[in-house]
């Protein structure tokens, strides 16, 4: 996940042992073991862990502050932790929790999710409400609503395998997804309110840097409001379009990737008001942002 990063900032080892103390697993063995790094209460602590070592990597090499953090899904704690709302031990404590709370929350249910691709936001919902309505037992919605042409629908197999057989009959294709849980769909719900009460305990601090929230696309400012949006968000879908139209109507010109992978900077090509994005999971794409900043 961040190996080779690894192997010349110690930053990253660090940061890993620290979340590792925290959550009483070894998070880096973990990466290590893809059995276990698939079951999503150790994906979760070990993704935010990997984005958090590079953001410490980065505030190591970059002097400029961000004007703003945003994060897709799971991603939306690593920018809250970044921009100390939350500690790094609470936060990994916190999203290993939630990925329990997940998986308990479809026990012995068939689950799907599916990225559809090639037709409007509101062609893919009324898709989804048409399914939902004539076909037994199907609970299906729009989970990710990721750039124009790019919805990821999620919820159980009946629900989303009938919005594929619909998006075959329109021309378009859509692509299942591998995924141990149905994110952003009613299925979260249990979960949602049994996040609630945890998140209740916890303690949230003003943000150093804003963070605009996946469930409105918009900056919270209170600890209540944070909460609530991260309550939601769990069985309600991720606007990161939306998200990615504030920041490019903010002037925003360049984004950073910090996290493993490359996922986020395709997708910002990809919006109406396309970013220049930078990841930053290996040295030769750090080192490529750093000569872009100098």
């Amino acid at each position: 996940m961040t190996s080779e990063l690894a192997e010349i900032y110690p930053e990253i080892r660090d940061t890993f042992t620290e979340a590792s103390d925290a959550l009483g697993e070894d998070l880096w063995a973990i990466c290590q073991d893809e059995e276990k790094l698939n079951q999503t209460q150790y994906t979760q602590p070990a993704l935010l862990t990997a984005s958090i070592a590079i953001w410490r990597v980065l505030q190591q090499k970059i002097e400029e502050t961000p004007c703003y953090l945003a994060g897709h899904s799971l991603g939306e704690y690593s920018a809250l932790c970044a921009a100390n709302v939350i500690s790094l031990g609470d936060a990994v404590t916190l999203v290993h929790k939630r990925g329990q709370l997940m998986q308990e929350a479809v026990v012995g249910v068939d689950t799907a999710m599916a990225a559809v691709l090639g037709l409007e936001d509101n062609r893919v919902e009324n898709l989804c409400e048409q399914a939902t309505e004539h076909v037994d037992d199907a609970v299906v919605g729009a989970a990710n609503f990721n750039s124009p042409g790019q919805v990821v629908i999620s919820g159980n197999a009946a629900g989303v395998n009938a919005v594929i057989d619909k998006v075959k009959n329109t021309g378009k294709k859509s692509v299942p997804l591998k995924v141990s849980v149905p994110s952003h769909c009613a299925l979260m719900e249990p979960a949602s309110n049994a996040l609630a009460e945890i998140l209740a305990g916890i303690k949230f601090d003003q943000a150093t840097i804003p963070v605009i929230q996946n469930r409105y696309a918009r900056v919270e400012t209170s600890a209540v409001g944070i909460k609530q949006a991260l309550t939601e968000q769990l069985s309600e879908p991720v606007l990161w379009s939306k998200t990615m139209q504030e920041l490019a109507d903010k002037q925003i010109n360049i984004l950073i990737e910090c996290g493993s992978g490359n996922v986020l900077s395709n997708l910002a090509k990809r919006q109406a008001q396309p970013i220049a994005s930078y990841p930053t999971d290996k040295p030769a794409r750090l080192e490529k942002l750093l000569e872009v900043l100098s």
